[in-house]
């Protein structure tokens, strides 16, 4: 019942609007539509990762007040008390980013089903709606690559792209240097500067092993996420509404 509910709320939708896209501009190759369709997906999720940068610049403006009561309050079960309250009068709800984060997942999951299993140029008729036609998809990106082969270029460049997307969303959001007096938060913190190496390694495995059109869909994707929390902090920086 939950596949069922998935795919017709979730996957069929995505799968027919990226074919739409083919039908609609037949004129384009199939990385050029795949850079259009990631922009449009991104695009219609943004109020929601807007919400969840919004929640990491104002817990890093309460960062100075949660250290001095981690410190002044030293009875564990008040001091969550305390930083809850914190939390209420400061209007941050940490959560917000996991809530809005699960919210994203199975869109971002069906997105990665229909980039790895597609079968493009194969297109799944079964699946297509009756207003969507099937149309003739040339798989190769300007004419110089094909996109449903494997490519190092591509895949580093979706490498690239996930490294300076952490880099500066980690760094934004980094608290200082100093360490803290909770082991399992400086574990965390380490963890956190690990992924901005070891993530990227993963992305361009993946990218690599599965076609070139996967790993343009990163590229964009980290690109436009950059982009955003760029846009986003600018604007709350400078104390403007978005």
């Amino acid at each position: 019942m939950f596949s069922s509910i998935y795919h017709t709320i979730v996957f069929n939708p995505l799968y027919n609007g990226l074919i739409l896209l083919f039908d609609t501009f037949p004129w384009m190759d199939a990385g050029v539509v795949v850079i259009i369709f990631t922009i449009i997906i991104r695009l219609i999720l943004f109020p929601l990762s807007k919400k969840a940068i919004v929640t990491q610049v104002r817990m890093k403006e309460i960062e100075p007040e949660l250290n001095t009561l981690r410190k002044t309050v030293t009875d564990k079960q008040q001091q969550a008390l305390k930083v809850m309250e914190l939390y209420r009068t400061k209007g941050v709800n940490p959560f917000s980013s996991f809530f809005l984060l699960f919210l994203q997942l199975p869109i971002i999951y069906a997105l990665y089903s229909i980039f790895i299993g597609s079968g493009l140029p194969v297109v799944n008729t079964e699946l297509l709606y009756s207003f969507v036609s099937v149309p003739t998809i040339d798989m190769h990106f300007l004419g110089l690559i094909d996109i449903s082969q494997k490519s190092y270029l591509f895949a580093f460049l979706a490498a690239a792209a996930q490294f300076f997307q952490l880099h500066f969303s980690l760094a934004a959001s980094n608290t200082g240097s100093a360490k803290s007096d909770n082991p399992s938060i400086d574990m965390a913190q380490n963890m956190m500067k690990n992924m901005k190496y070891v993530f990227p390694v993963i992305v361009f495995f993946i990218s690599y092993k599965i076609s070139a059109a996967v790993a343009i869909y990163w590229t964009i994707s980290s690109l436009f996420t950059l982009g955003q929390e760029l846009v986003v902090r600018r604007h709350l920086k400078k104390h403007q509404p978005l």
